[in-house]
């Protein structure tokens, strides 16, 4: 029996799910005592000829594959936790990469007690080379994108809200339930709630260290986003006392551009305000992003970086927004 089952959901990963089974291949603990369970969703590319390929190269780590129909994340995390078999389950995505002692870390922390859910840190690396694409990575760890987030980008080890990729004793699902699949994202954060709610701790280790694939392009991002946003509210409604002032920002920010756009086509005042707004907006932006690039070796990025984080944030605030309205509305006619 293998002592840690690693859940991956996975759908159309061909480019990177090898990336993440090397890293697996090279953990500290023994291959004999790790399996991975992928929940794949159908892929529609070679994801399924990649992992056998990589089967037939490493045959001394268990990979299996479990289907997983309804194509969405609780789902396939689910389907992945009903076929491990370890005492110890780690989360990982099939866009991820975990450092060599990643899983021995993990152990570390449950094994001492330190919480329920013990987890670590992201470096967040572009899926390419261009300026975009390193945008998108750079904006997904800056301060101004995803504020006090501490996965990003803390040094210090202690108890927080969430972690990425978590690592559990497999009696915490017994105990606590599985992931739910009425929402389509944010289930890790809805069951980190949960655990808290019932007085369990989650804990942070910087040393606990893994690499995180960015989205592509802008419009992937924009997807992204726009369903953290969407399915932040869903989740808001169940756990209220769990919102963040970095969640509230985007859509009241959101919210202040558009009614002052409203307001324009009847107050001339509105204008200046909005028009002084975004200005003001633009500038944190720059002023933000500019240091960063300088930091990275190209002042160019200087230019990407406020577009990729301004989509991030339009993107979490509209789909936000667009969840309470579509709520609304639904409640009243029920």
């Amino acid at each position: 029996m293998p002592l840690v089952s690693i859940i991956v959901p996975c759908y159309n990963e061909q480019s990177t799910i090898p990336i993440l089974l090397e890293a697996v291949c090279a953990q500290t603990i023994p291959n004999q005592d790790l399996e991975v369970i992928i929940a794949d969703g159908l892929s529609t590319d070679n994801t399924r000829q990649v992992v056998a390929a990589f089967q037939q190269v490493h045959p001394d780590l268990a990979v299996r594959i479990v289907d997983n129909p309804k194509r969405i994340i609780p789902a396939a995390l689910n389907c992945a936790l009903k076929a491990a078999r370890g005492k110890f389950i780690v989360r990982l995505d099939a866009h991820s990469a975990p450092a060599a002692d990643y899983v021995e870390r993990c152990l570390e922390g449950l094994r001492d007690g330190l919480g329920e859910n013990v987890g670590g840190v992201w470096e967040i690396r572009p899926r390419g080379k261009g300026r975009m694409q390193r945008a998108i990575a750079i904006a997904a760890s800056h301060p101004l994108g995803v504020g006090d987030a501490r996965y990003r980008y803390t040094s210090q080890p202690g108890l927080v809200d969430t972690v990425p990729f978590g690592a559990f004793r497999r009696e915490t699902f017994d105990r606590y339930g599985f992931f739910d699949e009425n929402l389509l994202t944010n289930e890790d954060y809805e069951f980190n709630a949960r655990l808290r709610q019932s007085g369990a701790k989650i804990w942070l280790d910087p040393r606990i260290r893994s690499t995180y694939f960015a989205r592509n392009n802008l419009k992937e991002l924009a997807q992204q986003y726009w369903r953290y946003g969407y399915w932040k509210w869903r989740m808001l409604r169940r756990y209220p006392r769990t919102l963040r002032w970095r969640q509230a920002l985007p859509p009241a920010f959101v919210l202040g551009v558009i009614g002052l756009l409203a307001a324009a086509l009847v107050w001339g005042p509105a204008r200046l305000l909005l028009a002084l707004g975004l200005a003001a907006y633009a500038l944190a932006l720059a002023a933000g992003s500019i240091p960063t690039a300088h930091k990275n070796g190209d002042l160019r990025l200087a230019i990407f970086i406020p577009v990729a984080i301004a989509v991030m944030h339009f993107s979490w605030g509209m789909g936000f927004l667009w969840s309470v309205v579509t709520g609304l509305l639904t409640t009243r006619k029920s």
